[in-house]
């Protein structure tokens, strides 16, 4: 396990029903924060090999949700 020190702080605005997915799994999963439950969620997201690409040709920051599935 990595023990470098976290030096960068990442900022997002999320909506309350994008929040409500990420908090419904972080309780699903029985992870100790918000924080942890985000690095685990974008930790599997880059190991995916079965996740196609996004469609970004024309699209701006407002069309990329987080919606349950």
């Amino acid at each position: 396990m990595p023990t470098s020190k976290r030096t960068e702080k990442l900022q997002i605005m999320l909506d309350d029903d994008e929040l409500k997915v990420i908090d419904d799994w972080r309780f699903d999963h029985r992870m100790p924060t918000r924080a942890a439950a985000i690095r685990e969620l974008i930790r599997r997201g880059l190991i995916s090999e079965d996740v196609e690409d996004p469609d970004t040709e024309g699209k701006s920051t407002s069309d990329f949700r987080i919606e349950p599935e």
